[in-house]
């Protein structure tokens, strides 16, 4: 372990920091000055060698490895990003999606207080929505969810504000709308074993003349296909840095929307990368997934006004061509292209 940090460096514990999200925001924490500790159990056999934070290897609710971090270290804060996400085999397996990210993230919190620490930066989703009354979504939605994952969510978000009222627990929740590129010059970026988002997927097809499944052209939307709001990983992970800002000045909690206020089509998206890569993909449609919106698109105006959040990353074809950079680095990485070359 190279990395440096003066004594008076901030500890911040990062759950699943070693994946996609959570490694961006890693990263910037670090750059900010703070000591980073990540706890990720590497469920997706993710490489992850970079030597700015110290890695532990294991459960994020394991209890004997969070009592050990908290007595040797005198952490600041937690952001939790070890969760389940795929909102399908949430569906298909809501009993997994209960455990990990609902039983397992009460585990956590019940160390953390008993600790007293008192600051909690938690990476919720628009899953909590669910079927979209009015757009764009501000979070002053009704909270429907219609998926489990998106049910997790909430429950977590709930417990939330009960802490904060009980025990005085400090947080922030975020609610991401759809995170996509990558920071492929620190090697960082989406590294899923069984991928299922649109744009890694969509570049793997265009780059091995494969063909692309679109889930369901029937939608109320321009095209009929789903419509979803981009916002790059770089973009989110800023957010984060200035939602521990807004936590270290604030004694309140509050919920902020994550996204750009623009949305784009799976058809859009598609022909967006065939201008990037000058190909024509081979497209098949598929009826629709459960649990899948006909369109997601942000009003993240709260995030603006009060944490000064302004995506800077965000345009989609900055977010396709990082992708597709990370893309290109990923296929020539011996411990990960199994996975991808066989796609």
């Amino acid at each position: 372990m190279n990395t440096q940090f003066s004594f008076n460096s901030p500890t911040i514990l990062i759950t699943g920091g070693a994946g996609y999200i959570g490694s961006h925001t890693a990263f910037l924490m670090y750059k900010k000055g703070y000591k980073v500790i990540i706890l990720d159990n590497f469920w997706q056999n993710q490489s992850f060698n970079h030597n700015w934070a110290q890695v532990i290897k294991g459960d994020f609710a394991d209890k004997k490895i969070l009592e050990k971090i908290f007595k040797e270290n005198q952490i600041d804060a937690v952001m939790h990003f070890a969760a389940f996400i795929e909102v399908g085999e949430s569906v298909k397996n809501p009993l997994k999606y209960y455990q990990n990210n609902v039983v397992k993230t009460l585990d956590l919190l019940e160390v953390m207080l008993k600790h007293d620490v008192k600051k909690f930066i938690f990476s919720s989703s628009c899953a909590i929505y669910g079927i979209p009354q009015y757009l764009p979504l501000d979070e002053n939605h009704p909270k429907n969810p219609i998926n489990p994952y998106g049910k997790c969510k909430l429950i977590i978000e709930e417990t939330l504000k009960d802490l904060y009222n009980s025990h005085n627990l400090k947080f922030v929740s975020l609610r991401y709308f759809n995170a996509a590129g990558s920071l492929f010059g620190e090697n960082l970026g989406e590294r899923h074993l069984n991928e299922t988002h649109l744009i890694p997927l969509l570049l793997r097809a265009a780059k091995k003349n494969k063909t692309f499944t679109i889930f369901g052209d029937g939608y109320k939307t321009k095209d009929g296909s789903c419509v979803r709001d981009f916002v790059h990983v770089s973009d989110i992970a800023q957010a984060h840095v200035l939602a521990l800002e807004y936590l270290n000045k604030n004694e309140c909690s509050d919920f902020f929307n994550l996204g750009t206020g623009n949305g784009f089509s799976v058809k859009e998206i598609v022909a967006a990368v065939e201008k990037i890569l000058t190909t024509k993909i081979k497209i098949k449609v598929e009826k629709r997934r459960e649990g899948d919106p006909a369109i997601l698109v942000a009003d993240s105006s709260k995030a603006n006004e009060i944490l000064n959040w302004k995506p800077k990353y965000s345009d989609l074809e900055n977010i396709l061509k990082s992708a597709l950079h990370f893309e290109n680095i990923i296929y020539k990485d011996k411990n990960y292209s199994e996975e991808v070359q066989k796609f």
